[in-house]
C-alpha cells in the first residue's frame, strides 16, 4: 500500500510539472490522495491489531486446554510410578508458572519450562510398559499432542500477523499514521528451543 501511494503521488507531481493536468486540480488530487491513503492505512492498522488479538486468544484457548490436561496425566502416571515425586513436582511447578505468566516473555519462558518438564514425564513413562498400554494414558497423550500441534499452528498465525503489523509500523509513510494513532509494535511469541526442538520427544535408553 505504501508503494502504491508513493507511485500515485509521483504521477501527480510529474503531471503537474509537465502541465499535463493544471496545478489547481493536482493540488486537490494530492490532498484527496493523502486523505484516502491515511484512512486506508488507519483501517489496515485496526484490522492487523484485531488479527493479532484474535490470534493470541486462540493461543490462550489451546494453552488453557493443555494446562487442564496435565493434572489428569499426572494422576495417571502416579498410579504406576508414585515414587517419581521429583518429576511430578517439576511438572506441577512449571504448569503453575505457565498459568501465572503475564508478559509475552514470561509466557515463552514458562512454556519452555513446561515442555521440558513434560519431556521428563514421558521419559519416566517409557520405563513402565503397563503405563504405556493404559488406554487413559494413551488418550491423554494423544489429546496433549493434538493440543500442542494446535498451539504451534496458532503461534505461527500470531507471529505472521505480528510480522505484518510491525513491518507496516516500521515502513514509510505508514509509520506516520502509526505514530499519530499510537499503534505500537508487538512482540513475537518465540520458543527458545525452536519449534522443532520443543516438540521432539526425549530419547531414553535402558
Amino acid at each position: 500500500m505504501n508503494a502504491f501511494f508513493l507511485i500515485i503521488i509521483g504521477l501527480l507531481l510529474v503531471s503537474g510539472l509537465f502541465d499535463i493536468i493544471p496545478w489547481k486540480f493536482n493540488a486537490w488530487a494530492l490532498v484527496l490522495a493523502v486523505v484516502a491513503w491515511a484512512v486506508m492505512a488507519y483501517n489496515q492498522f485496526v484490522q492487523l491489531a484485531n488479527r493479532v488479538k484474535e490470534a493470541w486468544s486462540d493461543i490462550e484457548v489451546q494453552m488453557k486446554r493443555r494446562y487442564d490436561l496435565i493434572p489428569n496425566l499426572l494422576e495417571t502416571v502416579k498410579g504406576y510410578a508414585a515414587h517419581e515425586k521429583g518429576v511430578f513436582e517439576s511438572v506441577t511447578q512449571a504448569r503453575a508458572q505457565a498459568i501465572g505468566a503475564q508478559t509475552m516473555q514470561e509466557h515463552a519462558k514458562a512454556e519452555n519450562m513446561l515442555t521440558g518438564a513434560l519431556k521428563s514425564l514421558f521419559a519416566v513413562a517409557e520405563a513402565y510398559p503397563q503405563l504405556r498400554a493404559n488406554e487413559n494414558f494413551l488418550e491423554l497423550q494423544r489429546e496433549l499432542t493434538d493440543t500442542e500441534d494446535k498451539i504451534q499452528a496458532a503461534r505461527r498465525f500470531y507471529n505472521g500477523n505480528v510480522r505484518d503489523m510491525n513491518t507496516m509500523i516500521e515502513s514509510f509513510p505508514s509509520n506516520i499514521i502509526a505514530r499519530m494513532f499510537s499503534f505500537m509494535a508487538k512482540e513475537f511469541f518465540e520458543l527458545e528451543e525452536g519449534e522443532a526442538a520443543a516438540r521432539q520427544p526425549v530419547q531414553v535408553k535402558f
